[in-house]
């Protein structure tokens, strides 16, 4: 089921952070029909899908299973599983973001990687209603676009756990 953005429950823009002329520098990519964006420091490569990656017995339904990168072994994460969603659909689009958290490196699928932005904090927004398709504690905010387009801020380390993780190995 896609996230329809329409009904997200915005906040007005924080002047405050206008003044300040932060910004963040963002992958952007298509999940679930939808433009999603993550914080290029998490971002260590994008790699196409590969022919075939290998289960994990007993894994939750959202690893997809491992790959080989150059001799490094990465587990590969649905964001749409995890999300409530169908699988991913391989396609030609298809890619695997590797991206890295607090030392640990994992893989994304996404439907298709389309761009590189910087976009001003003033343009992100918080206060997402309950009813969208992707939960509130994965969500780090929305970024509303000159043109119209709305890109929702993905929170990885919380969407897949990845805190409890590393956290469990200190």
């Amino acid at each position: 089921m896609a996230t329809n953005l329409e009904t997200l429950n915005l906040q007005k823009p924080d002047h405050d952070k206008e003044a300040t002329g932060a910004e963040r520098i963002l992958l952007v990519f298509d999940l679930v029909g939808e433009y999603c964006g993550l914080d290029v420091n998490m971002v260590r490569e994008i790699v196409h899908v590969p022919p075939s990656i290998t289960r994990v017995p007993n894994a939750p339904n959202y690893v997809r299973g491992v790959i080989n990168l150059r001799g490094t072994v990465i587990p590969v994460l649905d964001m749409a599983v995890k999300m409530g969603n169908q699988a991913s659909e391989k396609t030609n689009e298809s890619r695997i973001v590797v991206a890295e958290f607090e030392e640990i490196l994992f893989g994304v699928l996404v439907d298709a990687v389309r761009e590189v932005r910087t976009i001003h904090e003033a343009q992100v927004e918080s206060g997402m209603s309950n009813d969208v398709g992707i939960g509130k504690d994965y969500v780090l905010g929305v970024a509303k676009l000159e043109d119209g387009r709305l890109i929702v801020l993905l929170d990885l380390a919380g969407l897949f756990g990845i805190t409890e993780l590393v956290e469990e190995e200190i």
